[in-house]
């Protein structure tokens, strides 16, 4: 046998445990992310997929963004490839506090601003610095499946607060905070997984819950600029709350695949620990990365670049509804986004969306069932369908087939 055979092949020693022996509680209590899974089963070209949270590739500016890696290694020259600040660029950190200043009326300074490799690694960052194992989180219910991946590493009490079409369900938030809740994790704008906006009375409730509580709440808002109509609302904490932060993403306004997020708050002292915690993780974003962003802000207008996004996505959030209002039973019930990347299904009681996904999935049709989405629920009658990556005329057909799916459960 030769070498690389034996190497593949290694002998069990006697009496060695096995590795699940070895692993964390952590890493035991913390879900495999199942949309990760779900796209691996829909890789097959032929399905029709809204099962990712995908940009669509076309909003993409990759001329822009080549223009400026070109420029990025020519004028930095070697800092562009150097190590550097945990907190980040600081010219980025400017932009990006100015751009949040000049658009919710706040006062940030970039000394406000910490970069971090997606909005991904701010929750998990939030998740070390705060909670021990047993502390109280609130979250919604729903909420985004990837924050309850990230805080589950730390094993706390999660408490599940009912998301309504105006906000939170005050009297349950009330008593998750009466029972201890240190950190509450909300997405005000354009909710993952529901698609839903807290309105200014629903905003204004979860404020006043808040005021005089010794509470970090954390607003996720990736999807606050991809608003199609209306103005855009302020936020719950910024500017009001004392531990109030904002994690914000150039994710879904230019590119994904650079991974570049950032936190925001004027509580000096929780993002010094945080800042703490980021150099021991990783030491820094990709400076690359930071400064291809920053160059492309420099030099391009992003709030052109937005409209045609939210053209974009409004065109097709639009055709996802109308085939729904054509193709569904009338038992059947979906939100009606303002913006973002999502809407939610409600299916009959009693029907089960992890149970018949494997069969939808057969008709090359994939969505992501509610379950994930819930701190302990199982079987939900719900779904989450993204209309951002397929065009007007795959949605209608994939739609389509799902419906003709829905119509035999009746």
């Amino acid at each position: 046998m030769g070498e690389t055979e034996a190497q593949e092949a290694p002998e069990k020693s006697a009496g060695l445990g096995e590795i699940e022996d070895l692993l964390s509680d952590g890493i035991k209590a913390t879900p495999p992310s199942f949309v990760r899974s779900i796209l691996k089963a829909a890789a097959d070209p032929e399905v029709i997929s809204f099962a990712g949270g995908l940009p669509n590739p076309i909003s993409f500016p990759q001329k822009a963004l080549l223009e400026s890696m070109q420029r990025v290694v020519a004028e930095q020259g070697a800092a562009a490839f150097q190590y550097s600040l945990t907190a980040g660029l600081p010219e980025l950190r400017r932009w990006i506090a100015q751009r949040y200043n000049e658009r919710h009326g706040l006062d940030y300074t970039e000394d406000d601003v910490l970069i971090t490799t997606g909005s991904q690694q701010a929750l998990d960052l939030l998740g070390k610095v705060l909670l021990n194992k047993g502390d109280h989180v609130a979250v919604e219910m729903p909420t985004y499946l990837a924050a309850i991946q990230a805080f589950s590493m730390q094993q706390p009490q999660f408490h599940a607060v009912e998301l309504t079409e105006d906000g939170l369900n005050i009297p349950q938030l009330n008593r998750a905070l009466d029972a201890g809740v240190k950190m509450i994790y909300l997405i005000p704008n354009f909710q993952n997984p529901t698609g839903l906006t807290y309105s200014i009375e629903g905003r204004e409730a979860v404020r006043a819950a808040l005021a005089g509580r010794n509470v970090v709440l954390i607003e996720d808002d990736p999807y606050g600029e991809l608003r199609f109509d209306g103005a855009t609302l302020p936020y719950i904490g910024a500017g009001h709350l004392p531990h109030s932060i904002v994690l914000g993403s150039f994710s879904k306004v230019v590119t994904p695949g650079m991974r570049t997020g950032f936190i925001l708050t004027k509580d000096a002292q929780l993002l010094r620990n945080i800042s703490i915690a980021k150099e021991a993780s990783d030491l820094h974003t990709n400076v690359f990365s930071q400064y291809v962003i920053w160059d492309y802000l420099m030099h391009n207008d992003l709030d052109e670049h937005l409209v045609k996004i939210k053209d974009l996505y409004r065109s097709q959030a639009q055709a996802m509804v109308d085939a729904m209002e054509e193709f569904f039973p009338a038992n059947v019930t979906y939100t009606r986004p303002d913006g973002g990347m999502f809407l939610w299904v409600t299916l009959p009681e009693g029907v089960s969306a992890m149970k018949i996904f494997p069969e939808v999935l057969k008709q090359k049709v994939a969505f992501v069932p509610g379950d994930p989405f819930f701190v302990d629920v199982q079987d939900s009658n719900t779904m989450r369908l993204n209309y951002t990556n397929a065009d007007c005329a795959t949605i209608r057909e994939g739609i389509c087939r799902l419906g003709k799916m829905l119509k035999e459960l009746n």
